[in-house]
């Protein structure tokens, strides 16, 4: 029972102080400042993306899409970081979400998206310290890989994209995401000295490949030129982090009527049918066929990299039937907010991931000086559930790179520990 008290006041506690951070981000108080080189306008390529740059009054899905996205174009600055004076900083937890990735479904009898995998630091987008990430890569063969980690690729290294397979643009996202960090908690608050330890890194991933390079690229340049014989990667099987913990038939029953919630309002969409049934004449397939094909995930990839939506000698498919399906995802996330089921999934699918991270702050507030900085490297599917648990309905679905920080500070000359859950880089 004090167990499970400890538990909840703590994970009230995070979810108050993150919708008060994700609260400033929402009124617009965050300033972002222009980058100079990091822009995307292939000459090559039809543009299919307006440049959008400030939020609709309504909900439009060209904009949310674009927002999904997250092409590395401007100069991100959140709330992170920011504590009273006489408070310092102790340990940060992040939780990643994996970058731009090439997509998981191909729509069938269309060309796939023509996307070039390898690394050029000369095109864009592009990061100062890609190349000297590149090559360290090529180093990492004194790394402790977990399990299946040590036979994936640390980079991405395909002329033609395979399916899932992170680009270069989802590399770029997560060194601009390192850089930001390291500004903030090693520069600014001195969370790791340059002699900092194996011992105080904790390191997860899924074992997928662009998790794992993810991770690789955000750590590269929170610690430039890293000691590979310092880091370990373990591997998680889970997407939820559920590790050992994963049997729960009632979370099981909760996902399975969430899903039964989503198929009634989709076959309840006329509009979305129509575009169904438009799509599949275009491509020359059962209508039923294009939907199992989740075409919102090879369109997203076309969108995302500027490049013309696919044709046949029957038509094109056209930004018309790329809104249609938008509109409704967005739909759909909206309605997933207002029934709950997914939050009584969600409250239950991220119970071992937040147990473990109260854990790991309970030993911090007792003076460990292990774990201070924890990476996680995951999916939407883990980010997402995180963020419903913590009662944060206002964010967005977690796009390309979205971070989420749990950061603690103990106030100077005080055994006081505060437990601060900060969100950023979810919602704007």
């Amino acid at each position: 029972m004090l167990f499970r008290n400890r538990f909840l006041f703590l994970l009230a506690l995070a979810a108050l102080l993150a919708f008060l951070s994700l609260s400033l981000q929402f009124l617009h108080l965050i300033p972002v400042n222009p980058i100079r080189e990091d822009g995307l306008n292939p000459k090559s390529r039809k543009r299919i993306m307006p440049d959008l740059l400030t939020e609709p009054p309504v909900i439009d899905p060209v904009y949310e899409a674009r927002v999904y996205c997250n092409i590395p174009t401007i100069a991100e600055r959140s709330m992170e970081g920011h504590a009273p004076h006489y408070f310092k900083l102790v340990s940060v937890q992040v939780l990643i979400r994996h970058g731009d990735r090439y997509p998981l479904y191909a729509i069938p009898k269309t060309k796939r998206p023509d996307i070039d995998c390898m690394l050029v630091p000369s095109r864009k987008p592009s990061h100062p310290q890609l190349e000297a990430f590149i090559k360290q890569m090529s180093k990492g063969s004194a790394a402790q890989m977990d399990g299946p980690l040590s036979s994936l690729p640390r980079y991405p290294s395909h002329s033609l994209c395979e399916m899932g397979e992170l680009t270069q643009t989802g590399v770029v996202q997560h060194l601009r995401n390192g850089q930001l960090l390291r500004e903030i908690y090693i520069n600014k608050h001195k969370l790791l000295l340059s002699d900092w330890t194996a011992k105080q890194l904790y390191l997860e991933t899924t074992g997928k490949s662009r998790t794992l390079q993810s991770a690789l690229a955000l750590l590269y340049t929170f610690l430039p030129d890293f000691d590979w014989k310092k880091i370990t990667m373990r591997h998680q099987w889970s997407t939820i982090f559920c590790s050992g913990s994963c049997d729960c038939p009632m979370r099981n029953h909760y996902l399975e009527e969430e899903q039964r919630r989503q198929y009634s309002l989709r076959v309840k969409n006329n509009d979305l049918e129509k575009i169904y049934v438009d799509m599949a004449k275009i491509v020359g397939i059962p209508t039923r066929q294009l939907r199992a094909s989740n075409p919102i995930d090879s369109l997203l990839c076309y969108f995302c990299h500027n490049v013309s939506f696919p044709c046949t000698k029957t038509g094109c498919i056209s930004m018309e039937h790329f809104k249609v399906i938008k509109r409704h995802q967005l739909e759909d996330e909206r309605e997933r907010q207002e029934k709950k089921l997914y939050f009584f999934y969600a409250l239950l699918a991220t119970h071992p991931l937040l147990n473990q991270t109260v854990n790991r702050l309970q030993r911090i507030a007792e003076g460990k000086k292990e774990e201070v900085f924890v990476l996680y490297s995951a999916h939407d599917v883990t980010l997402s559930p995180v963020l419903s648990a913590l009662g944060i309905t206002e964010a967005r679905f977690p796009r390309f790179a979205a971070r989420l920080q749990m950061v603690s500070n103990r106030r100077t000359n005080a055994e006081e520990v505060l437990y601060v859950c900060v969100c950023s880089h979810v919602l704007c």
